[in-house]
């Protein structure tokens, strides 16, 4: 058996050891799952919900903690998908949401919060003049990109190799790993991404060499590359594309979903001091409630979708849904945005705390001899079983040096009370909720599963050989 089998083989040993303990602790899990499969595909809503041998479900959150239907408690790292930077459930955005919904679940109307609220993000947003509300991030990617090509009058747009901008067909290319180049669903026509280029993230050079043989609507990338395991940007790229983007008329966009209120207030744009031309919210936006999209901008690129101004359908660039600038979802997320924003000192504690955790995951990978990276910014974490610190998504996808051991890392921290998704990419969205304890415990359960590897040699001699 080659070695490579061979260890793959050891992992997949421990796993199923784990999974019966796990299997011990979950039997109520099991059986939602087993129920679940009949009514739903995979017997999930999402597929990226899912684990192995079957998905905890959670019966209830609060804080920074969930419960399962089998009464387990976890530290939860995967906080909504993100969205709650506070916690689960905070206090004053529920009181909040209260009052709104006895006042109407859904207006259909103009209302006063509208205003407030998008007052508030264009203070809080820098370069931000307007907005539109929308009910994702997925909507809010695939209007911007919109506005940007009504802007410019041209259709290429440019986005990086492992960049999840929501499944706007457009933009569902280049998503999941190598080829970077065909659509990642079925039902989705090559046409649809015909006019969509995917080049590596942190390489200026190859946008430059792009911008020089087309002309481009919009350069999209989140500016800390969150499904791909929280990459961040290197020293200047940033600051790069800006500068190719004015030099070739094409329009800079953030996708903030998951940056947006995490990195500062402001976002990335804040925290890494660069600009955009248009930013794209969702998840904190919406203060843990559905419906939470939003994209803004300068007037001169948002009044295109002005219908006073441009009174003709097709000389203005559309936008619109019926549960837009929902009073609920608005409520929450003023009440969260704005508290935030009022306590910037938060985020001196958030950033400070989850850097000190990443610099110390690094520092474990060093004390136990195997190669794996902690990667991010701020509180974004990613942690990767590969030969080499990545920079990019090719890297996270073929330089890993096990991908069992993604999967034994993630039942590893299952039982020791330590819960979040995707476990063939591992990644930790803490909030503000956590305290300094929680980031210990996941320190020292990462340092105990990392002994654990090293302990065996036939393991660790492997995972050294692919990094040599």
């Amino acid at each position: 058996m080659p070695l490579n089998a061979q260890v793959e083989a050891r992992l997949e040993e421990r796993w199923r050891q784990l999974a019966a303990e796990y299997e011990a602790r979950t039997p109520r899990s099991r059986e939602l799952y087993e129920r679940a499969k009949a009514v739903l595909p995979g017997g999930t809503t999402y597929h990226i919900r899912f684990y192995k041998p079957y998905p905890a479900f959670i019966a209830r959150a609060k804080g920074p903690l969930v419960w399962d239907v089998d009464g387990n408690t976890y530290d939860d790292y995967w906080m909504g998908h993100g969205t709650h930077i506070l916690g689960h459930a905070p206090d004053f955005v529920l009181e909040r949401v209260r009052e709104a919904a006895a006042r109407g679940t859904h207006l259909g109307y103009l209302h006063e919060l509208l205003v407030d609220y998008a007052e508030l993000l264009t203070k809080v947003i820098p370069g931000a003049e307007m907005v539109r509300f929308c009910n994702s991030g997925t909507e809010a990617n695939m209007y911007a990109l919109r506005l940007a090509r009504a802007y410019t009058g041209r259709k290429v747009v440019v986005k990086m190799e492992g960049g999840w901008h929501g499944a706007y067909d457009a933009l569902h290319v280049g998503v999941g790993g190598p080829p970077y180049d065909v659509p990642e669903s079925l039902g989705l026509p090559e046409e649809a991404i015909a006019n969509t280029r995917v080049v590596p993230f942190n390489d200026l050079e190859a946008v430059e060499r792009l911008l020089r043989r087309e002309e481009v609507a919009a350069i999209l990338l989140e500016p800390v590359m969150g499904a791909a395991g929280c990459l961040e940007p290197e020293p200047g790229y940033l600051k790069g594309l800006r500068e190719l983007a004015d030099e070739h008329g094409a329009l800079l966009i953030f996708d903030e979903v998951i940056t947006g209120f995490r990195l500062a207030p402001g976002g990335a744009q804040e925290f890494f001091g660069v600009k955009a031309d248009l930013v794209v919210l969702g998840k904190i936006v919406g203060g843990g409630f559905p419906g939470a999209g939003a994209f803004l901008g300068p007037a001169e690129v948002m009044e295109l979708l002005d219908h006073l101004k441009h009174p003709e359908a097709r000389r203005r660039s559309a936008h619109g849904g019926t549960f837009t600038g929902n009073p609920i979802t608005l409520s929450a997320g003023y009440a969260l945005v704005s508290h935030l924003a009022t306590h910037r000192r938060l985020y001196d504690a958030l950033n400070s705390l989850w850097e000190r955790v990443r610099d110390r995951l690094n520092a474990l990978g060093h004390e136990h001899g195997l190669p794996v990276h902690a990667t991010g910014a701020g509180s974004l974490i990613g942690l990767h079983f590969t030969a080499r610190r990545p920079r990019q998504h090719r890297t996270v996808m073929e330089e890993r040096w096990s991908q069992k051991a993604y999967e034994l890392y993630h039942i590893f921290m299952r039982l020791r009370g330590v819960l979040y998704m995707t476990e063939g990419n591992t990644h930790f969205l803490p909030s503000m909720a956590h305290s300094k304890a929680q980031a210990e415990k996941l320190v020292e359960a990462t340092g105990e599963f990392l002994a654990e590897l090293a302990a065996d040699r036939l393991i660790r001699d492997w995972a050294i050989e692919q990094a040599a």
